[in-house]
């Protein structure tokens, strides 16, 4: 009767427990690993402990291999990103006069990120700019949008003002909006000095879940290459 009792309060856990702290068990007794058979997760035969074991292990390797495929994809299309920037840099930094630089832009980054629709505006541009489309006057409501933003807006067109910039407002569902500015002399950022803006026919290209980083980037790149038609800080 105390054998029995003692058998009863044996749970699963136990044994497992058991097993997993005792790795010769097995080894004395090679025969179970033969003769204990599981249910196939690929039908309803019955397989041995080692098929078991190894139907296992390839189901493992072929979900590793879907992440290192995954992985491979991801850094060849973070090189690809990485290269068009490349050249969009320096295609900037290749432009000798500074009233070209916002066509050299907006033409660079709509070709290379193949982008629809693409404008910008510099409100503090110098006077030697005032006649230059991108220099033309743009409403206050743009202006104070433009100071508000810490991150780029990614969204719906809700009949922003800056879809006006481009050549086809009508066709732009979804925008990218960055604000341009530069670092002060103490580090911090300035008020911001004009406004870049990315447009899509397609309504989830720019959205309020993407991420931004790639997006600030651009934006810092594009107001240190527009520094040059900025009046000289003294």
């Amino acid at each position: 009767m105390t054998q029995t009792s003692g058998i009863q309060g044996i749970t699963e856990a136990d044994i497992a427990n058991y097993l997993a702290n005792t790795p010769g068990f097995f080894e004395r007794h090679a025969e179970l690993l033969a003769s204990v058979q599981l249910t196939s997760p690929h039908g309803q035969r019955a397989v041995s402990l080692q098929e078991r074991q190894m139907e296992m292990l390839r189901d493992k390797i072929r979900g590793l291999e879907g992440k290192i495929i995954e992985m491979i994809r991801h850094g060849q299309d973070n090189v690809g990103i990485a290269e068009r920037l490349h050249r969009w840099t320096r295609a900037l930094m290749l432009t000798p006069q500074p009233a070209d630089l916002p066509d050299v832009l907006v033409n660079g980054l709509m070709h290379q990120f193949m982008i629809p629709q693409a404008g910008i505006r510099v409100w503090g541009a110098a006077a030697t700019f005032a006649a230059q489309p991108y220099a033309q006057p743009v409403g206050d409501d743009v202006k104070i949008f433009a100071a508000s933003l810490t991150l780029p807006y990614c969204g719906v067109n809700s009949g922003f003002e800056a879809a006006q910039w481009l050549d086809e407002p009508a066709s732009a569902k979804s925008m990218a909006l960055i604000p341009l500015r530069l670092d002060s002399a103490g580090g911090g950022a300035t008020a911001a000095f004009g406004m870049l803006v990315l447009a899509s026919p397609d309504p989830t290209r720019y959205t309020a879940e993407m991420g931004t980083e790639f997006l600030v980037r651009i934006g810092e790149i594009a107001s240190a290459a527009l520094s040059r038609v900025l009046p000289a800080r003294a």
